[in-house]
């Protein structure tokens, strides 16, 4: 009678890890120990800091921290994950005045800020509003009116 068969242990290394496997379908992965470099952590931490201040001094940080997350137009409410829908409108459609109040700002969301873009985009594109100057009207409907106010009387 033979005894039951063990499976057997196969070793190998890929790049720095012992590769341990019983069964070559199923591998385990074990990672060597290294020492930490704080060098190379001290680094890291210091550019995750810049990064993080850098982002706070674009207009879109600095408008999030100064409006309530919620949409000028339809009033929906944005938090966490869907944060990321929310966006900086400039007023003016100047995207270089950013003024430190935000009175240039207001936050829309994607669908209302698209929305508010293809109006201009719109006007702009009517006939005989080339230069973005409304048209003056030229009628008054009112004009006759003390006339006939006075024939009436």
């Amino acid at each position: 009678m033979r005894p039951p068969a063990t499976p057997l242990t196969r070793q190998q290394t890929v790049g720095k890890r012992l590769v341990i496997s019983r069964n070559p379908t199923y591998m385990t992965i074990m990672p060597k120990r290294t020492t930490p470099d704080h060098a190379r952590l001290d680094h890291v931490v210091a550019e995750a800091r810049r990064l993080s201040n850098e982002r706070e001094a674009t207009y879109r940080e600095r408008a999030l921290k100064l409006f309530p997350w919620i949409c000028g137009r339809c009033g929906r409410e944005f938090a966490g994950e869907r944060l990321r829908e929310l966006t900086v409108h400039h007023k003016d459609h100047n995207h270089d005045n950013n003024p430190p109040d935000g009175s240039n700002w207001e936050l829309l969301c994607l669908y209302c800020h698209d929305n508010e873009h293809s109006r201009l985009l719109e006007e702009q594109a009517r006939p005989g509003n080339r230069d973005n100057h409304s048209s003056v009207a030229t009628h008054n409907p009112f004009a006759d009116l003390q006339a006939l106010l006075k024939k009436k009387s």
